[in-house]
Parts: structure tokens; sequence; C-alpha cells
């Protein structure tokens, strides 16, 4: 399998008191799969794409890429966060080729750069700052960033959460045709049910208190999934059941806590 996460557990300690984020994760991912990671706030799917990411350690649990256990970041991952975090001092294209400084000449990592701006449809946007991007803009320049270190593994966390609803879901056909080109295997977390069905072969959900893996649930329904209006519907309606049951859970709790204290 390329990417196996073995029974991951990840506590936090906060003044003597241990909150347990991750019980027991078990996952495994194909190479090309376009897997989202789906759960409410507070069940770990950040610190899961940090821990594959190599960004955070494991209480106990590890990651596997080929073979190889994850204890670092490397360069056979590209990360894309909420927000685009750009270098605001460097031009689009500097942006891009940062990454590639000490792996290749600059005429080389400037080729490779304009290669994955024009992916992203930025090509006539090199010289520009990243202040004069709109959000949407700022989010490509940073998906051509990680895709041009050629990672193994494309891990977004929440990359669309922060935009309105039409630059969304223009950059969801925009990202599905990259992956479609590349066949990049991408880990994307996201509290969207419909953002993960229009994108994913799979769809983790998850809960939360600790969090644990309720369901993978494999989605086959075909692309362009738009098409496919009654099937999106009966898969989104049996994600938010799973979810709503969640939710119910965490409000039982609350309340028998409040009560008590």
């Amino acid at each position: 399998m390329f990417l196996q996460i073995r029974d991951v557990n990840k506590q936090f300690v906060n003044q003597n008191a241990a909150s347990t984020v991750l019980s027991d994760i078990n996952l495994d991912i194909k190479e090309g799969e376009f897997v989202s990671i789906l759960g409410p706030s507070g069940c770990g799917k950040s610190t899961l794409l940090s821990i594959v990411a190599g960004l955070t350690k494991t209480t106990s649990g590890e990651i596997l890429l080929n073979g190889q256990q994850i204890t670092k970041p490397g360069k056979d991952r590209g990360m894309v966060f909420q927000q685009a975090a750009l270098f605001p001092w460097m031009t689009v294209e500097e942006n891009v080729m940062f990454p590639l400084r000490k792996e290749m000449k600059k005429k080389e990592a400037r080729e490779v750069a304009h290669q994955y701006l024009q992916m992203v449809q930025l090509s006539n946007y090199t010289k520009h700052s990243p202040h004069e991007l709109s959000g949407g803009m700022q989010q490509r320049v940073a998906i051509a960033r990680a895709l041009s270190m050629n990672p193994k593994v494309l891990l977004m966390d929440e990359p669309f959460g922060a935009l309105d609803e039409q630059t969304r879901s223009r950059l969801h056909h925009e990202l599905e045709k990259i992956w479609l080109e590349t066949k990049k295997t991408i880990l994307f977390v996201t509290h969207s049910i419909s953002e993960s069905i229009k994108l994913s072969d799979r769809i983790v959900v998850m809960g939360t208190r600790p969090g644990i893996v309720l369901e993978d649930i494999q989605v086959r329904i075909p692309r362009p999934r738009a098409q496919h209006p009654q099937m999106t519907a009966k898969l989104e309606e049996r994600i938010m059941g799973l979810l709503q049951t969640e939710i119910d859970k965490v409000v039982k709790e609350e309340l028998a806590y409040a009560a008590n204290n």
C-alpha cells in the first residue's frame, strides 16, 4: 500500500490533563487516490494531516509512505493550507520557485514554476505581487508552489474554506482537472459534505471526542458528479446522518457535563 496510517493516537497535555485528539486511526491510501477527511470541528482532521506532513508527532502509531516511516517534513509531501501563506515581498513566480532554490538552477526552477503556473491558469501573473491577486488566485499560486516540488502526496487543509461559493466552485473544477492530469495522491481536509463528494474517490468520515474513523466511504458516482444529482443527494444524506448522530452525541455529553457541574 502506498500511504499507510497505522494505529495512530495523539494526545495533547495541558496543565497536567491529557486530551485524546486521535484514537486508533487506521487508513490505507492507494497511489493516485483523492481522499477527503470530513468531520466536525475538533475531530482531529487537521492534526492527522499535520502528522502525515511530518509537522506533528504521534503519541503512538506510525505513518508509512512507500514503506518508509514519516518522522519529519519532506519534499515527497506538499502542503496547501487554508490561507495561501505566500511571501508578500516576492512575485508570484518567485513564490513558486522558492522551494526549488536548493534543488535546481534558477533557469530550470523558473521553467518548472511557469509549467505549474500555466496549469493553474496564472501564466499572465508571474510578475505580480500576492496582494495584487484575489484570494482564489493566491490559493492557485499556493497549489502551484506545492506541485512544483513534484511531491508524491499533496496535503490540503481546507484550502478553499475562506473563499466565496463561486470562487470555491471554480477552484473545485480546476483542482479536479489538475488531479486528473497529474494523478497525484491527494489527502484533502474539509468541513463540506458537497465538496468532499464532488472531488473525492473516498470520504473518511470522522467522529470526535476522541477523533475516530466513523466510516470510510467509496464514492462510486461517475465524474463529473454534477451530472448525477440523485446519486450525489443520496450519498450526501447518508453522510449527513452519520454527522448528525455525532453532533447529537456531543450535545448530550455537554448537557450531562453542565448538569453535573
